[in-house]
């Protein structure tokens, strides 16, 4: 097929999971195909300490070394991973998609795939990010088995906070869930809340340090609202206050995208612009594991193996 130089057939922004799955399908078929990607290759899988939960390792995986392999497969059929942040994504009267870069490069592709991902909200206090995967920790159905017989904190309210907290009692002998204002999960998640005697509710409490004591985290230091304070001595911390998708270049585009933030598709993962497809933690409604963002990355390629088979 040729190409036409500044021009490619499928162009993903992003390096993720959903993003390198896609990649391995469209060269595989000799699709030219560009990946752009602002931070490292393998997105949040890469800066998992350890991955139990993804088929086929039945001893789990180390992040990095997942993402990397993922990598190599994908550039051994011929992807080109280029470290690039976009700017903007316009569709042309042409039908081709103009995509710049926050350096000024204009390259064209008849068909995008935005694979951007989600990055996990953050408390922004002292030890979170020294101690992330050691200690403090975004996702209990990945990390949670580690805690077996230990105590736990989970920061939080909503439903996706009351889930985990609930869903980390199968390892934890306790589970402090800590809230800064009232639990506004739904009644039946908080039902199951007042029924599990293993969970401890602190209502009116904000974190505000990590504690360790050498390589160690020991606990939690909380403010309440009068302003004492107060430290919860815990194994790990779980933290679920939202995710923040990676969408802010398409703020000002023709994509459409939720309440939240995150790209609306259809079921064919096809975005509100022609051409341009989304796949994994990005997209509206995405389940946020690895194993679906690859599914969907896997699908997007094929679906945009037809729309440029119609477009030709």
């Amino acid at each position: 097929m040729l190409v036409a130089m500044n021009t490619h057939d499928v162009l993903i922004i992003g390096a993720g999971p959903a993003a390198l799955s896609a990649a391995i399908y469209t060269t595989r078929e000799e699709i030219d195909t560009v990946l752009y990607e602002k931070g490292i290759a393998g997105g949040l899988a890469a800066t998992t300490d350890w991955i139990d939960n993804y088929p086929g390792f039945s001893k789990g995986i180390d992040g990095v070394q997942l993402a990397s392999e993922m990598r190599a497969q994908a550039e051994r059929f011929g992807a080109v991973l280029q470290f690039k942040e976009v700017h903007t994504i316009d569709r042309g009267s042409d039908g081709d998609i103009t995509i710049t870069t926050t350096t000024g490069d204009v390259v064209r592709a008849r068909a995008v795939l935005i694979a951007t991902g989600s990055e996990h909200k953050k408390l922004n206090i002292p030890g979170e990010d020294e101690y992330y995967a050691r200690g403090v920790h975004y996702c209990a159905t990945c990390d949670g088995a580690f805690y077996k017989g230990k105590r736990v904190a989970v920061v939080g309210g909503g439903n996706s906070a009351v889930q985990e907290a609930l869903f980390l009692t199968r390892f934890a002998t306790h589970v402090d869930l800590l809230v800064r204002s009232e639990i506004k999960a739904s009644e039946v998640l908080q039902r199951k809340l007042e029924e599990n005697d293993a969970i401890t509710v602190h209502k009116g409490v904000s974190p505000l340090e990590m504690l360790t004591e050498g390589e160690t985290l020991t606990g939690i230091t909380v403010v309440r609202a009068d302003g004492t304070t107060a430290t919860i001595p815990v194994d790990g911390v779980f933290i679920f206050i939202g995710l923040l998708p990676n969408t802010d270049f398409l703020k000002n585009s023709a994509i459409t995208l939720d309440e939240q933030g995150f790209v609306q598709a259809n079921e064919r993962l096809e975005t509100s612009v022609k051409g341009v497809f989304v796949a994994g933690d990005v997209r509206s409604g995405a389940t946020m594991q690895i194993a679906s963002a690859v599914g969907e990355g896997a699908t997007a390629a094929l679906r945009i193996r037809e729309y440029l088979e119609g477009e030709s």
